[in-house]
């Protein structure tokens, strides 16, 4: 069975992009354009990964991967923060968050998945 991935981002640009990417390297993808779907998404399939943009509009990414935390069916599911906000405020943000990455926007298109895997225990 392949990996499962939920793709979190309300540019639909970078959710197409980060969607084809990762297809191609065989993951299943499930995507949201909002954080309240993506909690939703993330409950109901239980993804090997979830890669959420930090700017959202209903939430910020970090607070939906709390919420995300607090559930035992989710709580060990890695997220990768993709950004393209670097500040000093976003990164420490996501820091506290157990068992997360970041990748910084814009995305290399030749190592994304294969950085995205890494994140993927066994």
């Amino acid at each position: 069975m392949g990996k499962r991935a939920l793709i979190v981002d309300d540019n639909g640009n970078n959710l197409t992009l980060e969607k084809d990417l990762l297809e191609v390297a065989g993951f299943e993808v499930f995507t949201a354009q909002d954080a309240s779907s993506g909690v939703a998404i993330a409950r109901e399939e239980k993804p090997d990964i979830i890669i959420m943009d930090v700017r959202l509009p209903d939430m910020r990414g970090s607070e939906a991967a709390k919420i995300l935390r607090q559930n035992k069916e989710t709580s060990s599911i890695p997220i990768v923060f993709v950004t393209a906000s670097v500040m000093d405020s976003e990164l420490k943000e996501t820091k506290n968050i157990d068992n997360s990455g970041f990748i910084a926007k814009p995305i290399n298109t030749r190592t994304f998945a294969a950085e995205i895997s890494k994140f993927i225990k066994g």
